[in-house]
């Protein structure tokens, strides 16, 4: 496999750290979605798979 092939989607450090805060903020929706609070619950799951989990597939940190 080339390097080409295997960094392609050029994730820094910075995007996994995103991609990691996004696991644990739908872990923790679907927890709360468990002790059935209906308010709280979908506001933070639909922030997390609409403005975070593609924030931090599509950020790229700034060249110097």
């Amino acid at each position: 496999m080339s390097k080409k092939n295997k960094d392609r989607l050029h994730l820094g450090k910075i995007n996994y750290l995103l991609l990691l805060l996004a696991t644990i903020l739908l872990a923790v929706g679907y927890f709360i979605m468990s002790f059935n609070e209906i308010v709280i619950s979908p506001v933070i799951l639909a922030v997390v798979y609409v403005i975070v989990i593609p924030f931090a597939l599509l950020y790229q940190p700034k060249k110097r």
